[in-house]
């Protein structure tokens, strides 16, 4: 199979879980293809996945993350100021390290709206249903939803990178408190603890609770910086840190704070 053919059978096998999706039309360009892949990955919910299903997926997304360009964290640049921190602008589902972070939501399950921008999304997508079947095993077992401040760990299946490490950052709705701060810093403090439970030598974070869940950017990332230098100074660890940036504003936000 071409990736032509890969995505054409992928859709046609999700069509088919779902009685809803009968007459369903598949789009005859590939952007609208490709859409329609995303968005029926994005809905389906959590159960099992064929052997062949599994194979022709991985093929599929492992081609699509090699053509969107992978960078390797060993080629990163240090900021001036330490050379154990990294700035990195760019996508980070085609980041190649040890683990990144994922701003998830309570249900540690994805997100479930179709073709959604939300990293969340972007990272469920990239990595493939296994991603969302492994959480789900995760939430049964620990029987309620994942708390604020916490962090869990993943393989990251089609991902460059080894692991996702999901964590619930705060939802601001209002007034930025002391609680919604406190929280943000037990976020960062989490994946680091669980990533050096893990041996990861490097991790990315993207910029948790600064999208939808409305922390303003700027005091997020002092936060980031603040919590992760406490950090490193407390624990015997080499780990190389990465606060991946998506817009040339955030971009701006953490160059004034580590390279000023």
């Amino acid at each position: 199979m071409n990736q032509d053919e890969r995505r054409i059978w992928l859709i046609k096998e999700l069509l088919a879980e779902n009685s809803e999706y009968k007459g369903v039309s598949i789009p005859s360009d590939i952007d609208g293809q490709k859409k329609l892949l995303r968005g029926l990955m994005n809905v389906r919910m959590p159960k099992e996945l064929s052997s062949e299903f599994t194979k022709i997926q991985d093929e599929y997304l492992q081609l699509e993350n090699k053509a969107k360009g992978i960078t390797d964290c060993n080629d990163l640049q240090p900021v001036a100021s330490d050379n154990r921190l990294f700035i990195w602008q760019g996508d980070i589902t085609t980041l190649k390290c040890d683990a990144i972070v994922n701003a998830a939501n309570d249900k540690l399950l994805g997100c479930f709206a179709p073709n959604h921008l939300c990293i969340d999304n972007c990272i469920h997508s990239a990595a493939g249903l296994q991603l969302r079947n492994y959480c789900w095993e995760i939430m049964k077992k620990q029987g309620h939803d994942e708390y604020t401040g916490t962090a869990k760990i993943t393989p990251a299946f089609n991902l460059p990178c080894r692991y996702v490490i999901h964590t619930v950052g705060p939802i601001v709705d209002g007034e930025l408190t002391e609680k919604h701060k406190n929280d943000l810093e037990s976020s960062y403090t989490a994946c680091l603890d669980i990533a050096m439970k893990n041996d990861c030598r490097s991790i990315a974070f993207c910029c948790i609770s600064t999208g939808v869940f409305a922390f303003p950017q700027r005091e997020a990332a002092q936060i980031a910086v603040d919590t992760v230098k406490r950090w490193k100074e407390q624990n015997p660890s080499d780990i190389a840190c990465i606060f991946n940036v998506f817009t040339d504003a955030d971009r701006k936000i953490y160059d004034d704070l580590l390279n000023s």
